[in-house]
């Protein structure tokens, strides 16, 4: 009697246990809380990709076949653009698709694969930023050494560096989120695959995952954010000593379209990440992460073109050709 108690006990454990792991697929609800402004959202965000598509695309060729811009700057401006591109065509695509067809499940394969590739695309946006504020700091604090110190295989090196350096961690982070059991609700109030709602479906304790997710956030954020604090303090320090007028206006202009960029994308992703678990909320989380995932990029090729000459002359050559 007692065996078969101890049996039927042990039977409904592993069945509890089976439904909490059974969990296969998940619902992003995005913007489904505006019903009927999904085909205007459908519109808006579909120019937005062209846009950011055409947009770092033109970036991208430029930086390629124009002679005048082989440059280090321009050779991690190339780069900055390409990862735009595959940064935001992680999640725009199915966006659409979702707002599209109202089919908005996402198997949890898929739903892994897209965040470990948008927090690793992430930390390389986080690192080349601080590359190129590096290069910038060079270039006006270093000028004589410049040429020397920020050859093309370094530059190889800076760029490769950045693209692997959060792979490691972010696989890690991935793997021990999704080892979570999922239970209850498989609905995620966001519009990708993104940690913290994730977390929230979670069973049992998720604090060491909480842990995580901050110590990531400070390795490839907060890091890479200070070093271009250091760096634009010496620019600036470095250009007001400057005895010309014209020169301090020319420096600072080479450093205002990236600045800009910094500050749209270190701005939105701080706060997202770094700010405690008692102030979030679904809807302040996705206009944030629409400024990160999608804003930074719309806008980093009107900010590149507008505000640089060299760029706007290329463009021209390119348009006439």
């Amino acid at each position: 009697m007692l065996n078969f108690m101890f049996l039927q006990m042990r039977h409904q454990k592993r069945s509890q246990e089976e439904n909490i792991t059974e969990l296969v697929e998940f619902v992003l609800l995005g913007f489904c809380d505006v019903p009927h402004l999904q085909w205007l959202l459908f519109g808006l965000f579909l120019a937005i990709y062209v846009i950011i598509l055409l947009g770092n695309g033109t970036i991208l060729l430029i930086t390629k076949v124009d002679s005048t811009l082989q440059t280090p700057m321009y050779f991690f401006l190339g780069n900055f653009s390409f990862l735009e591109i595959c940064y935001v065509s992680l999640t725009l695509p199915r966006m659409l698709a979702n707002l599209g067809t109202q089919r908005r499940t996402i198997s949890l394969v898929a739903c892994a694969t897209q965040m470990c590739c948008v927090l690793t695309l992430g930390a390389t946006e986080c690192f080349l930023l601080a590359v190129m504020a590096c290069d910038r700091y060079l270039a006006i604090c270093n000028p004589l050494h410049y040429p020397l110190i920020m050859n093309h295989k370094v530059c190889i090196q800076l760029v490769a560096g950045s693209w692997l350096s959060g792979v490691p961690v972010q696989i890690g982070q991935t793997f021990w989120i999704f080892s979570l059991p999922f239970c209850g609700s498989n609905i995620i109030n966001h519009f990708f695959c993104d940690i913290r709602p994730l977390l929230r479906l979670a069973c049992g304790e998720t604090f060491m995952n909480e842990v995580m997710v901050y110590g990531a956030a400070v390795l490839l954020v907060s890091v890479p954010f200070l070093l271009i604090l250091i760096s634009y303090s010496k620019i600036i320090s470095t250009v007001l000593k400057l005895p010309s007028a014209t020169s301090r206006t020319k420096a600072f202009s080479t450093c205002s379209s990236h600045l800009t960029v910094v500050m749209l994308f270190f701005g939105s992703a701080i706060i997202t990440y770094l700010r405690s678990n008692n102030s979030h909320s679904s809807g302040t989380d996705k206009v944030l992460s629409l400024f990160y995932t999608i804003v930074t990029p719309m806008f980093n090729p009107l900010i590149y073109s507008l505000r640089n000459k060299d760029v706007i002359r290329a463009l021209r050559r390119l348009v006439c050709k």
